[in-house]
């Protein structure tokens, strides 16, 4: 499948691996990309830029297809070292960065003087319209479906992605719930140009992730997510544990006097806890309503087969025997 964004980033197949925290280490990012995908390594999840470029150098190890890496400008309780991660990407040989959050705009010159394509996470059409100015060569539409912060408008992609593809030049991928080659086909018809997938390939035999965590996935629902840190306006989409259960009843406790400081203990530094010691119940975790549509755990090869499989069925048989009738 030809798409602008399998040419623009010299991959297989229209699908991108998200940057997930304490996922996206080099065996997943690889797993990805010698699967026709593009891998992400996630770069804050290294606690130092020197452990980053042993990342990247890991994962060169481990392909020798496109992959890049995932740099979050998010609100924390620290400010990383932006410029000496991006010299760690340089140095390593990265041509593709994928950015989230707050704009990129301050680091772009850097990354563009190093010959790097970036994509930037948008959850609206005028953040995306944002990071076409600003000199992004592509976006990653991410809708209201998706795991993780999915912005504070609640527009769903059926909306958001045509309505992207009224306003956009660059192209894009569609993000936020897909996992299948149902979505694919009907990401592209809504004008994408490919699919961005996080929670499933949570769901791989190649994801460095407990079990625990694989198995809590494919036994949730669609309706087994929350979102909890609205009232911050830091919205996060989060699979439903008995911690954020009771975030979401201290939220409703504090109201408008709520701060950060209030739910810190249950949603700073959980990740290890729950990626890597399997503990389910450590605090919110993001998680994607595509869980609803996990039903298995396969390798990433075999998923992106499938994925790509089945889109040829329904573009060649489904929708072209419509078309015949």
């Amino acid at each position: 499948m030809k798409t602008k964004i399998t040419e623009l980033f010299g991959i297989q197949h229209p699908i991108i691996q998200g940057g997930m925290h304490f996922v996206g280490f080099a065996e997943m990012a690889a797993a990805v990309s010698n699967a026709g995908g593009l891998g992400i390594i996630t770069g804050l999840t290294q606690k130092t830029p020197a452990d980053l470029a042993n990342e990247i150098a890991r994962c060169h190890d481990m392909t020798d297809k496109p992959f890049g890496v995932n740099l979050t400008f998010l609100p924390g309780f620290a400010a990383p070292p932006y410029p000496e991660y991006i010299e760690a990407i340089v140095k390593g040989g990265v041509k593709i960065v994928e950015t989230a959050g707050r704009s990129p705009e301050a680091y772009m010159p850097a990354l563009k003087e190093a010959g790097i394509k970036v994509i930037h996470k948008c959850t609206s059409v005028r953040h995306s319209l944002k990071a076409e100015k600003i000199g992004c060569d592509a976006v990653s539409v991410d809708g209201f479906e998706c795991g993780g912060h999915p912005g504070e408008d609640d527009i769903p992609n059926m909306i958001l992605l045509p309505r992207a593809a009224e306003e956009l030049s660059i192209p894009f991928v569609a993000s936020g719930g897909i996992g299948n080659g149902k979505q694919l086909v009907a990401a592209l018809a809504l004008g994408a140009d490919g699919i961005n997938m996080g929670t499933r390939f949570i769901a791989t035999k190649d994801a460095p992730v407990h079990q625990n965590v694989k198995d809590a996935l494919v036994q949730a629902t669609e309706l087994d997510t929350r979102l909890i840190m609205r009232p911050l306006r830091n919205t996060e989409r989060v699979l439903a544990n008995p911690a954020v259960e009771k975030i979401v009843e201290i939220e409703r406790e504090k109201g408008a006097s709520l701060g950060i400081d209030d739910i810190k203990e249950l949603v700073g530094g959980v990740y290890p806890k729950v990626m890597q010691e399997g503990d389910m119940d450590a605090g919110a975790w993001s998680c994607g309503m595509v869980a609803g549509l996990i039903h298995d755990i396969p390798t990433c090869q075999e998923l992106v087969d499938t994925i790509m499989a089945d889109a040829e069925a329904i573009i060649q048989q489904r929708l072209n025997g419509i078309l015949s009738a």
